[in-house]
């Protein structure tokens, strides 16, 4: 039976599985997904230091990772590093389970970050992504003009492989800017809250095709979590009640949140889509 034969398989699209939050427990958290009907988790990288740990953590896992420096870890490399993110990149393209550049972007919430840095790393790593046909993770918070000028200025309309704006909160206006580049944009835990009315309108009225699932476990909490006593980490289990509140919100039964949204993961991520099929039946 392929992985997917099932009416509610789902594909997390944004999950830090190297945490260290998760670390006691890492084998539960997948052995909980897979029983929850998480078929495939997208694990982003956010500095090299960590790429070994996700190449490693996918290929132990039978999940699929993505390379890239986060904004809010450039403080930790220099320019020079740049190249051996692109030598990694280069290595990676004939790994199978690696399927994008990410998580890049740029963080304008954090003080202190260094802006400047994050624009020079962000813009050399959608070059990166051009280079290679390959499409991008975006870290967008409070930045999202500053990430579509960036993407118009090199041109990313004409660019196939698109990519995936997580854990997107921006405007109406600025969401059909990323869809109008080809992007898919990427709804979690935050839409789970009643008072998440921004997050929760764009979820019900943006066009099915352009919607997918993700937890950024070990982050963004869902509200039953984020209530609880003690505090506990997101993991990609909860993905499948987080997609209910997706399903309410659009009038969709579980099934029909399923199939959507992992076809589009499968259209924003075409590495994704052929390592799924790759497997075995």
């Amino acid at each position: 039976m392929n992985i997917f034969s099932e009416p509610t398989a789902w594909i997390d699209t944004h999950a830090h599985l190297d945490a260290a939050e998760l670390a006691g427990a890492r084998g539960a958290v997948l052995a909980q997904a897979r029983e929850a009907g998480v078929r495939c988790v997208v694990i982003p990288a956010v500095e090299p230091g960590n790429f070994r740990a996700v190449r490693e953590l996918a290929r132990a896992s039978g999940h699929v990772y993505a390379l890239g420096v986060h904004p809010m870890y450039v403080d930790r490399v220099v320019e020079s590093d740049f190249e051996v993110v692109r030598m990694a990149v280069r290595e990676a393209m004939n790994d199978p389970q690696f399927v994008a550049i990410g998580e890049i972007g740029l963080d304008f919430f954090v003080p202190g970050l260094d802006r400047e840095r994050q624009l020079w790393w962000y813009d050399q790593q959608l070059r990166l992504a051009r280079e290679f046909a390959l499409p991008v993770l975006l870290h967008v918070r409070k930045s999202q003009d500053t990430l579509l000028a960036g993407l118009r200025r090199q041109g990313w309309s004409q660019f196939a492989s698109g990519g995936i704006a997580h854990a997107f909160n921006g405007s109406r206006q600025q969401a059909d800017g990323f869809i109008g580049l080809g992007f898919k944009l990427g709804f979690g835990g935050a839409m789970t809250f009643p008072r998440a009315l921004n997050i929760r309108r764009l979820a019900s009225e943006l066009p099915e095709t352009n919607l997918v699932l993700e937890t950024d476990a070990p982050d963004i909490p869902p509200e039953w979590l984020a209530r609880s006593q003690p505090p506990q980490p997101n993991t990609p289990a909860q993905l499948p009640r987080i997609a209910q509140t997706l399903a309410a919100l659009r009038g969709w039964t579980a099934e029909h949140a399923a199939r959507i949204t992992t076809a589009n993961a499968r259209a924003a991520l075409p590495r994704l889509a052929a390592w799924l099929d790759a497997q075995p039946t």
